[in-house]
């Protein structure tokens, strides 16, 4: 038996199937995993996210240990509840998790990671401490819901109309606490919305008035399909140890444009001759692409990270490392059961919005 969120009970007596994932016990889907792709497009859905781990950073020193610790610059947060998206790197550059950053001020910040990683992104940061005035603060004990889709805004407001003077104002990656919540315009669907972190003993109440505003449950199986229509990477199959983050698609998270921050992994990125690229694929062949399937190009071969039918655009899609030189408008092959398989190079998101930014065949 793996580890349950607080709304486990609400998952099960809405017949969710029950799955393991990076050891929890969470739902999988709740009859149709394709219902609740098209709901969180066209509507509203909610996701429980509990198995995320919430951290709080206090100290005089939190701002410049985490300038130090995170390829991405927390010194361009300025507004309260403005948040960042960031890698953390090893010495050599590859990632060990990617997490998101919420300022309070430069001496209070949360930090929020992969269930997956938890432990060991917590033991890293740890190691990082000596020499810095700061406390790292795991908070187990609260829980997260993700709100998202075009409506999930008002349905939101609906549920808790208390809070919607809090929660309109704010903008795209940026938060608020309220009455003991954090609640936070983020997402991993590519959709508007809210994920709100909050006690865990109010989670399962606060999951019952968003159902009674008709906010339904997604599962996991949908919230992958979601984020990779969005571009979106996932840590272990986009990106990991063994992998930097300039040849995962996620350039735009390392900011070098501050010559005197020195981050972790600064230097073994600046000096490392980049080979590879990261795109989007889709197929041109009938098939369904999976991760780690081998990719053909003109350049020489490369491998899907991510890969599955994408329902807002009824295609299959995929992430993919492949060889510098291979660019958007390429056609390259996809090996798929022992067939090489056409598919076009585009560049992510494949969806933005609800819509299909590609749409080839």
């Amino acid at each position: 038996m793996g580890k349950r969120t607080p709304l486990y009970d609400r998952h099960v007596a809405a017949g969710a199937k029950i799955v393991d994932f990076a050891g929890w016990d969470m739902p999988i889907h709740y009859g149709s995993q394709l219902e609740e792709h098209h709901l969180v497009r066209r509507d509203a859905g909610m996701f429980d996210v509990s198995h995320m781990r919430a951290i709080d950073l206090a100290g005089s020193d939190a701002q410049a240990w985490l300038r130090r610790l995170l390829a991405n610059d927390v010194a361009k947060l300025k507004t309260p509840g403005k948040a960042l998206y960031s890698c953390l790197l090893t010495a050599q550059g590859t990632v060990i998790d990617d997490l998101i950053v919420y300022f309070f001020d430069p001496s209070h910040y949360r930090i929020v990671v992969n269930a997956g990683t938890a432990d060991k992104d917590i033991a890293w940061m740890r190691s990082q401490t000596a020499g810095f005035d700061v406390e790292l603060t795991p908070r187990p004990e609260l829980a997260m819901i993700a709100v998202q889709g075009p409506l999930a805004r008002e349905k939101f407001w609906a549920a808790f109309p208390a809070a919607r003077a809090a929660a309109e104002p704010l903008g795209i990656f940026q938060g608020a606490e309220w009455n003991g919540w954090l609640i936070a315009r983020t997402g991993y669907t590519g959709e508007d919305g809210y994920e709100i972190t909050l006690p865990a003993a109010e989670a399962a109440d606060a999951w019952n008035v968003l159902a009674a505003a008709g906010v339904k449950p997604a599962g996991l199986g949908a919230r992958d399909t979601l984020r990779l229509e969005a571009g979106m990477n996932l840590y272990g199959q986009d990106m990991d140890e063994t992998q930097n983050p300039l040849e995962s698609g996620l350039a735009w998270t390392v900011d070098m444009k501050d010559a005197a921050r020195d981050f972790i992994g600064k230097s073994a990125l600046a000096t490392r001759q980049i080979d590879k690229t990261f795109v989007g694929l889709v197929l041109q062949d009938r098939g369904v692409l999976r991760s780690h399937q081998k990719v053909v190009t003109a350049h020489g071969a490369g491998e899907t990270t991510s890969g599955s039918f994408a329902p807002t655009m009824n295609q299959s899609i995929a992430m993919a490392r492949v060889p510098a030189g291979v660019a958007p408008g390429d056609e390259v092959q996809v090996e798929i059961r022992d067939k090489l398989l056409r598919a076009k190079v585009v560049k992510p998101p494949f969806v933005r919005n609800g819509t299909p930014l590609v749409q080839e065949k």
